[in-house]
């Protein structure tokens, strides 16, 4: 025990046993039992549920850990990814190896002298009929009017209207309240791997003025929380504050619980109630810290050791992607010239293949213009004229046409002709000119032999024009 404890006449502090959770009931066995039902209906009432059947089963996934349960489903109403229920993949996992709490609770001093003992013996009927007075008219208010602290709408306005308030009553000077839900809270405790001490402010009760303004104000509380914890408060006439009220349970005001994560599972490891002095408080929250220090720091461990294993695979995994990359270029680069290979090959065969119809073609052409040349003259027939051309490859061919013949007949034989070229043009040696063997737009038919100016025996000059 700290040394606190042992110097306070009036608190006792303990690491009380809870009791240990009962074995699931066989699929064959229906009833259950007290406490079970009592925890069922607990739970429809807190969580407003229909179905008292998924009430059971969600019981059932947490042990009948009624504050496991209850703040699982206030995750997924928020949206909030629970911090009590593991992955769905992996298997239910509860923790059995320790079921303790450290539980510190401060009692009112007692009565001291004639005068102290006349005034409380005084009171002690009116208080007890106040009291039961309030409780009765409590009751009979839910069958009228359900409580509208059950009904959480806004549970983020809950608590900074919580802290506003109490910035007006008590001032600024106070440790840094988280602006959040509870179960937002709770996550970033986990996250961060840190204490979450969550203080539930009772408006109502006698002590909450003495404890805020003597203990929870304290300059050397402020720094110690400040420096060392995340500090979640709300007030239980809240909504937001109501239901987290009913998940821990609390005794008396002012109360306070130390929540951390412990395997794996955020868990409350100390609870302190009544009103605490503020070296009394520091020593209790110092005593919970260093029991439960091992706990953050395996934590922690296994963390960084999993963190580590992530980045290690990473790593491989980046390695293996850039490989993978390299392997996919070559691919790509090999493909585009593949293809390009084919593709060159394809504009190959397609080049050859017109070649050979070019000149399939040119040969039909040819043939053709040979089977429709005019019958040559005879010698002596007087209006023959004779021509020998002079083809480009120094060759001559001789043949007589008539005067009244087209000069596309001498073009026709021409071009009949196997060693002349596909394009040419004839040409005159003196004077130099070029015969229209061919009709144009301006001259649809081509003039004669004899129109042309050509003697009974001419020279004329075959000029290849493929190339131009």
């Amino acid at each position: 025990m700290p040394p606190s404890e042992t110097s306070h006449p009036a608190a006792s502090g303990a690491f009380c046993q809870r009791p240990r959770l009962g074995k699931m009931a066989a699929p064959e066995e229906q009833e259950l039992s007290q406490t079970q039902t009592e925890k069922l209906l607990q739970f429809q009432d807190l969580t407003g549920l229909e179905s008292m059947d998924q009430c059971r089963r969600t019981l059932e996934q947490h042990n009948w850990n009624i504050e496991a349960a209850v703040q699982d489903r206030l995750n997924e109403q928020e949206g909030v990814p629970s911090v009590f229920n593991p992955p769905s993949s992996r298997p239910l996992q509860v923790n059995t190896a320790d079921h303790r709490v450290y539980s510190y609770i401060v009692s009112r001093p007692q009565p001291r002298g004639l005068l102290g003992w006349s005034y409380y013996l005084i009171m002690l009927p009116f208080r007890i009929t106040y009291y039961t007075l309030l409780d009765i008219f409590r009751f009979a208010l839910r069958f009228i009017r359900p409580d509208p602290r059950g009904r959480v709408t806004d549970p983020v306005g809950d608590v900074m209207s919580f802290i506003h308030t109490f910035e007006e009553r008590y001032g600024r000077s106070h440790p840094v309240f988280y602006q959040g839900t509870y179960s937002q809270a709770l996550n970033d405790a986990k996250r961060e791997l840190r204490f979450l001490l969550v203080y539930l402010h009772g408006d109502d009760h006698q002590d909450t003025d003495e404890f805020c303004r003597n203990t929870l104000c304290s300059e050397e509380v402020v720094n110690f929380i400040n420096g060392r914890m995340l500090l979640w408060a709300c007030s239980s006439n809240k909504p937001e504050g109501y239901r987290v009220s009913q998940a821990l349970r609390e005794n008396t005001y002012p109360f306070l619980a130390m929540i951390m994560l412990k395997d794996r599972k955020m868990t409350v490891v100390g609870r302190l109630e009544g009103v605490i002095q503020p070296e009394d408080l520091i020593n209790q929250l110092t005593f919970i810290m260093e029991a439960n220090q091992t706990y953050l720091m395996s934590e922690r461990l296994e963390r960084e050791e999993r963190n580590q294993t992530q980045v290690l695979r990473q790593q491989q995994d980046e390695a293996y992607m850039a490989s993978l990359r390299a392997d996919q270029e070559k691919d790509r680069k090999k493909r585009e010239e593949q293809e390009q290979r084919r593709h060159q090959e394809e504009m190959a065969r397609q080049s050859i293949l017109a070649e050979e119809r070019r000149r399939r073609t040119l040969q039909e052409e040819k043939e053709r213009k040979s089977e429709c040349l005019p019958q040559e003259p005879a010698v002596d027939d007087p209006d023959s004229v004779k021509i020998v051309f002079k083809l480009p490859n120094d060759s001559r061919v001789e043949r007589r046409f008539l005067f009244t013949q087209s000069l596309t007949v001498i073009h026709d034989f021409l071009f009949s002709l196997k060693e002349t070229p596909e394009k040419f043009q004839i040409v005159t040696n003196f004077p130099r000119r070029v015969l229209p063997c061919l009709p144009t737009e301006e001259q649809p038919n081509p003039p004669t032999l004899q129109e042309a100016g050509l003697s009974r025996s001419e020279v004329l000059f075959v000029q290849d024009l493929t190339d131009d």
